[in-house]
């Protein structure tokens, strides 16, 4: 699943273009604009029943989400990115967060950082307890795995490593939850995110103690397993139903 980076609705004039941009990017994921299509922009206007000022403006945020890209020709195509590419990007994400445990650890986390970090993770403990995980369970994974992920980024106190994460998990499929929901079928899902699971706890373990070098370490570990849920979901015989994955070349 390609989980989307939050999408800026501070201009209340820009509400047609929010809602063109959410309904391209649910086309796009789930195939009704195919990867490699050039974009028709009259065909969605007249489809999404707006004026083409909101679909310009929803084709140009889709295009810097990283969606779509800018042809020679002019218009927009939907993208498609090989497994090598968001191999990569997990990878990024990987280094930066270890990054960023690091820094935690050696600077140190105020207390209520770490008390709503800990209130979390008892949360996930909580959607993990059920010895099946159903579709609103894995939702709710979802959820707090990413509140745990910025309030992460949050321990290490630096407007830097803030932006470049924001950049990196705005990298298609490179967000912390960005194949989370394609484990709902596997039959090992639950034991993988109760291994992630103990992951977040080793890690803020980690940040408590002041142990940077583990930290970084297990953040570096943990994005592997991304890694093995990237190549599951590529190589899954269900993949032409996941949401997104067809956007993806072997």
């Amino acid at each position: 699943m390609y989980t989307a980076p939050p999408i800026e609705t501070t201009d209340p004039t820009s509400s047609q273009a929010v809602k063109a941009q959410l309904r391209l990017r649910e086309m796009i994921l789930a195939g009704e604009l195919p990867a490699g299509a050039r974009i028709a922009e009259l065909a969605i206007v007249e489809k999404l029943g707006v004026s083409r000022t909101p679909i310009r403006a929803a084709l140009m945020r889709l295009e810097q989400e990283g969606l779509l890209e800018g042809l020679p020709s002019g218009g927009y195509g939907v993208r498609t990115f090989s497994e090598r590419d968001v191999s990569d990007a997990i990878e990024m994400r990987g280094t930066v967060e270890g990054l960023a445990a690091r820094l935690a650890a050696e600077r140190g986390v105020e207390a209520p950082v770490l008390q709503e970090a800990r209130a979390c993770l008892e949360q996930i403990d909580i959607v993990l307890s059920q010895p099946a995980l159903d579709d609103d369970a894995f939702l709710r994974y979802v959820t707090l795995n990413q509140k745990f992920h910025n309030l992460f980024c949050e321990m290490a106190g630096s407007p830097v490593i803030t932006r470049e994460l924001e950049r990196v998990v705005r990298l298609p499929f490179a967000s912390p939850s960005g194949f989370v929901v394609m484990q709902a079928n596997s039959p090992q899902a639950r034991d993988m995110l109760i291994v992630a699971q103990d992951q977040h706890r080793q890690v803020l373990d980690a940040i408590e103690r002041r142990e940077g070098a583990r930290a970084e370490a297990i953040m570096r570990e943990h994005s592997r397993l991304a890694q093995r849920n990237l190549r599951e979901a590529v190589r899954s015989p269900d993949s032409g139903r996941m949401p997104g994955v067809r956007l993806i070349r072997g």
